[in-house]
């Protein structure tokens, strides 16, 4: 039994979709090429995976640091790591050579 849609919730903008629309659509790989031209729709349709690389990536680093200093890092929970990194810039912007 098809519900009844409330009047206040209708969005006119985007109608429900029925099987009519789905029997009509195509892949995006048949349709993008004539909308933004085949170089772009190859672009557009390139998975991709993960993050987008950084303009300076971090690089990873064994460190010692005294367990005390660690922990009141740590103690202030998540993002314990970028905050040392930004208490080492900080330093490094106060102590010139």
């Amino acid at each position: 039994m098809p519900r009844t849609p409330k009047p206040e919730q209708v969005d006119k903008d985007s109608p429900e979709l029925t099987k009519e629309w789905f029997a009509r659509a195509r892949p995006a790989a048949e349709v993008l090429p004539a909308l933004v031209g085949t170089d772009a729709a190859r672009e557009l349709l390139q998975p991709r995976r993960g993050r987008p690389p950084s303009a300076q990536p971090k690089e990873h680093v064994n460190l010692r640091i005294d367990a005390d200093i660690l922990q009141a890092f740590r103690s202030k929970g998540r993002g314990w790591q970028t905050r040392v990194n930004a208490a080492l810039r900080d330093w490094l912007g106060s102590h010139t050579a």
